[in-house]
């Protein structure tokens, strides 16, 4: 024998008018709710995902221009247009600058 199907899940109010059998119009949102915690209990699926709060709250904006690491890039980068060191390649000056002194 098949033991009692019991689910924490509330059963649609029986309308009283409709024969004792299964209902002719059943709750697609129940039966959809009953089926996957089925699945969780019989272990086909690891989980039921309604039952699971989400991982992390709204995801804060990202501000590119707060970033240490580019404000230090755009330091570099100012310093080096007021020290000259990024002139273009001319005949005059047919070599990159060189970083020794930096290091």
């Amino acid at each position: 024998m098949s033991e009692p199907f019991e689910s924490d899940v509330p059963t649609q109010p029986r309308d009283r008018r409709e024969h004792g059998g299964a209902s002719a119009r059943p709750n697609d949102d129940e039966l959809a709710l009953r089926t996957e915690r089925e699945r969780v209990e019989a272990g086909l699926e690891p989980y039921d995902s309604d039952d699971v709060p989400p991982a992390a709250d709204a995801t804060v904006p990202y501000d590119v221009t707060q970033d240490d690491t580019i404000q230090e890039i755009g330091g570099i980068g100012a310093r080096q247009e007021d020290e000259g060191e990024t002139v273009p390649l001319s005949e005059d000056n047919p070599f990159p600058p060189t970083r020794y002194a930096e290091q």
